[in-house]
C-alpha cells in the first residue's frame, strides 16, 4: 500500500491509498463510509490486498479528511480506538469522487470500476447518477444506507442535533463534540449538521420516502449491489431491502443483489468473504463481458 495525494479543483489535497500501480489494467476506486478510513475499516485493506494479488489494483477513495486519524479511549471497552471523518464537506462529494475517477483515467486504466461501501456507497450513486462522463465501466454498491431512516433509529438524535447546533452559534463548529457520534466516533459539529443534511446522499430512500431516486435511475453502466444478511441499518429484511434499491435502476435485470449470510453492516469477521465479494463480482462483470 503506497499513500495517494489527489488536489481538488476547490485545491483540497485528498489522502487516499492504493494497492497495486497504473500498469495493472484496471482499478477499483472504493469510496469509504462515514468514520471509516483504510487504518480502521478492516474490509478496505482486505480488499485492496486481495485485488492487488490479482492483478487488479485498488484505491480506497477518501473524502475530505477521512485520511486522518485520531486515537481515543472508549471507556466501555476500555481500550484505545482509531478514528476518521472528523471533518466532512458533504456539499463537495461529487467533486471529491470526480477527482478520483479522473485520476485513474489520466493513468490510463483501461477499466475504471467505482465501489463504495456504507454511505460510500450514497458518494457512488450521487456522482455516478449525475455525471455526463462514461469513465467508470462498472460498479459495486454495498451496505447503502437510506440517509432519513438513519437518522430516524439512531439514539439521541435530537441531543447531537441539538448539542451541535448550539457549538455551531457559538462559533465552534470545528470543535469535535463531547460525545461519540452514533456511540463510535467522535465528530464536529459542522460535520454533524452536515450529515443531517446531507440532501445530495439522500439516495436510497426505499424505507423513508424521504430523498430522490433520480440518481439511481440515471446510472449508465450496470453492477452490483452487496449487503450482509444482519445489517442493522436497513429494516427487517436486508435482501428485501436492497432489491428494491435495484428496482430504481434503469435496468434492474442487468445487475446482481448478493447478500452475504451472517454478515452485519461493517462485515464483522467476514472481510475476506466481503473481499472475495468483490473480486468475484469484478470476475463475473469480464466474464460477461467478453462473451
Amino acid at each position: 500500500m503506497e499513500i495517494l495525494r489527489i488536489t481538488t479543483p476547490r485545491g483540497l489535497e485528498l489522502k487516499g491509498a492504493i494497492y497495486g500501480n497504473s500498469n495493472m489494467d484496471t482499478v477499483v476506486i472504493m469510496l469509504t463510509g462515514i468514520c471509516s478510513n483504510v487504518f480502521q475499516n478492516d474490509i478496505l485493506d482486505a480488499t485492496g490486498k486481495l485485488l492487488n494479488q490479482n492483478n487488479i489494483a485498488c484505491i480506497i477513495a477518501h473524502t475530505m479528511d477521512s485520511f486522518s486519524c485520531i486515537a481515543y479511549s472508549d471507556f466501555s471497552t476500555k481500550k484505545q480506538r482509531f478514528t476518521g471523518v472528523i471533518f466532512d464537506e458533504f456539499n463537495s462529494i461529487y467533486e471529491d469522487v470526480e477527482a478520483y475517477v479522473k485520476f485513474a483515467k489520466a493513468k490510463g486504466y483501461k477499466n475504471i470500476i467505482l465501489a463504495g461501501h456504507s454511505l460510500g456507497s450514497n458518494k457512488l450513486i450521487h456522482y455516478l447518477g449525475n455525471t455526463s462522463d462514461d469513465f467508470v465501466d462498472y460498479f459495486i454498491v454495498s451496505s447503502p444506507i437510506d440517509l432519513a431512516y438513519w437518522w430516524s433509529i439512531i439514539p439521541q438524535k435530537d441531543y447531537y442535533l441539538e448539542t451541535a447546533q448550539k457549538y455551531v452559534n457559538d462559533g465552534r463548529g470545528d470543535d469535535i463534540m463531547p460525545f461519540l457520534f452514533g456511540g463510535f466516533s467522535p465528530m464536529s459539529a459542522n460535520t454533524v449538521l452536515g450529515f443531517y443534511n446531507a440532501e445530495n446522499l439522500k439516495n436510497c430512500p426505499v424505507l423513508s420516502k424521504d430523498g430522490e431516486r433520480n440518481s439511481l435511475y440515471s446510472i449508465k453502466p450496470n453492477g452490483s449491489f452487496i449487503i450482509g444478511s444482519k445489517d442493522s441499518v436497513v429494516g427487517d429484511d436486508a435482501g428485501e431491502f436492497m432489491m428494491k434499491i435495484n428496482s430504481c435502476c434503469k435496468h434492474p435485470e442487468e445487475n446482481q443483489v448478493i447478500v452475504i449470510q451472517d454478515a452485519s453492516h461493517i462485515f464483522y469477521g467476514k472481510h475476506e468473504d466481503y473481499a472475495q465479494t468483490i473480486l468475484k463480482c469484478i470476475n463475473n462483470h469480464f466474464a460477461i463481458k467478453t462473451a
